[in-house]
């Protein structure tokens, strides 16, 4: 009974030290069990324009191509489910809508 405690709090340690490192690079928590222990996060990409602008004035106009391709890729939010399994294994995992 008492190795289980011990492994669980070892769990719940090693979710929430996830769960920090995520939260660092600009992750925000969505939803959150610590009973199953999952949490779904996301993170909303950004694009400078102001520096996308001058690009393209400069270069006459071909600096548009890659901005609009940035503004379609940070229109997408990212989502990532992070969860430890039965044996205590930490994984992520893509959230698809």
């Amino acid at each position: 009974m008492n190795s289980q405690l011990i492994t669980n709090d070892e769990n719940s340690k090693k979710f929430s030290q996830i769960l920090r490192d995520k939260l660092s690079k600009g992750f925000v928590i969505e939803e959150r069990n610590d009973k199953l222990p999952f949490a779904v996060l996301s993170k909303k990409r950004k694009v400078n324009h102001n520096i996308y602008f001058v690009i393209s004035c400069v270069t006459l106009g071909l600096g548009s191509i890659p901005w609009i391709y940035k503004s379609f890729l940070s229109s997408k939010e990212k989502r990532i489910l992070v969860a430890l399994d039965e044996d205590g294994n930490a994984f992520e995992d893509k959230c698809y809508s």
